[in-house]
């Protein structure tokens, strides 16, 4: 039997409509839908800018602040970063490197350290070159904790000599070991050729002697000293505080010397308050290359100052902020909202871009966290959920079914 045109016609539009109806239209009204695109938002893509903190033009000079765990974080730097002369800054080194073999707990006196003929004779070359130096005897016996503070607080010179011969053997293995000791600890730029920071070949970067200062504030026997908590013992030996400098402005002195080759060098630590009002943040700087002190004493007291102002607290993340927005393919959109305040110091608010990562999603009510926004800052990194300001809803059976394209881009995706 022949068909007509029209049957044919018909039961090819039958066809259609069975696929239709079968298998096109379950497939268009149930099947995936594409991802949301994400749009930064420009002007919350760029952290807040970090607070300047004042150091001086002369000579070369750093700030960090001190973290929980004796590390530090740089806050600014100031003049030369190149190597350079440190002076008897050095002494600090003295202390650490015998300090990590000979550990001495902030209440304890240690072992006793007999004076000999090579501690006196140093006393008496010192005291005739005009270097500080603190009297001693052959045949006297100094408690560790005294000769530590002999070397921090009077800056004595055959002190430190003593310290390195008794701790190493003697002055040249001490230089040998010391220096091992700052390549084990990181340190790149610092090296010393003596125990006392007399030499000009003692040398290292502002930077890295601040955080050298770092982990001396760390250091439990050295940070007991410093706030004279090792001072009134039975039997402790009366020593002068000669480094004490600029106490009137709450900095305490750790190093401070004259050499040709450093000029004046300064090492200290101060506290200013902290982003979030709990504990006080410690601070530590190295200034060295001071031509006199009319150049270094405002120089220290703009750096502290202006690192008291840059601590207020700085909002990197504000609740309820768009930092980006979502849109779907058929036209909804949502602001992506912080769902938290973030704040930080205001020297570390800005320390890189505002990343966003939004989880792949298609649809989602309003209110719904859908990924986070994050700040990297030097006190670490601060971030916040992101929630969508408004719902992305399902598009409908008759966007889908007349947007198959997208639809079977997502099929074939799958």
């Amino acid at each position: 039997m022949t068909r007509s045109p029209g049957r044919i016609v018909g039961i090819a539009l039958g066809a259609l409509a069975i696929l239709f109806i079968g298998v096109y239209g379950p497939a268009m009204l149930l099947g995936p839908l594409p991802a949301v695109a994400v749009e930064p938002a420009s002007a919350g893509a760029t952290a807040p800018a970090t607070s300047p903190v004042t150091l001086p033009a002369e000579g070369a000079s750093a700030l960090a602040a001190v973290t929980v765990d004796g590390e530090t974080e740089l806050i600014a730097t100031g003049g030369s970063t190149d190597v350079v002369p440190i002076g008897g800054a050095a002494k600090l080194v003295t202390l650490l490197a015998t300090l990590d073999s000979l550990p001495l707990a902030a209440g304890s006196d240690g072992p006793s350290i007999r004076i000999g003929p090579d501690d006196y004779t140093d006393y008496l070359r010192y005291q005739s070159e005009g270097s500080r130096a603190l009297q001693v005897s052959p045949g006297e016996n100094w408690t560790q904790r005294d000769v530590i503070r002999a070397v921090l607080m009077a800056s004595s010179n055959n002190h430190a000599d003593t310290l390195a011969r008794w701790a190493f053997g003697s002055v040249d293995q001490y230089v040998a070991g010391a220096n091992e000791w700052l390549a084990a600890n990181g340190f790149t730029t610092l090296s010393v050729a003596d125990a006392t920071g007399l030499s000009g070949d003692n040398v290292g970067t502002a930077a890295e002697l601040a955080r050298l200062a770092g982990l001396a504030v760390a250091d439990p026997a050295i940070a007991a000293i410093l706030a004279g908590q090792s001072s009134q013992g039975v039997g402790a030996r009366s020593i002068l505080d000669a480094i004490s400098h600029l106490s009137d402005q709450g900095v305490r002195a750790m190093t401070r010397s004259f050499t040709d080759q450093a000029a004046i060098t300064f090492v200290y630590t101060t506290e200013v308050p902290s982003a979030d009002g709990s504990d006080a943040v410690r601070l530590v700087g190295a200034m060295t290359l001071m031509p006199d002190y009319e150049t270094l004493d405002p120089a220290v007291t703009a750096a502290t100052q202006s690192a008291a102002a840059a601590s207020n607290p700085v909002e990197v993340i504000t609740a309820g902020t768009a930092y980006g927005t979502v849109v779907s393919a058929w036209g909804d959109r949502a602001d992506l909202l912080a769902q938290a305040t973030r704040t930080s110091t205001g020297w570390a608010s800005a320390d890189g871009e505002v990343a966003l990562e939004v989880d792949p999603f298609t649809t989602a009510g309003s209110g719904t966290a859908v990924g986070r926004v994050a700040v990297p800052t030097p006190e670490g990194e601060l971030a916040s959920p992101l929630e969508l300001s408004a719902a992305i809803s399902d598009p409908g059976p008759v966007w889908r079914l007349t947007n198959p394209g997208a639809i079977i881009g997502e099929f074939l995706a799958d």
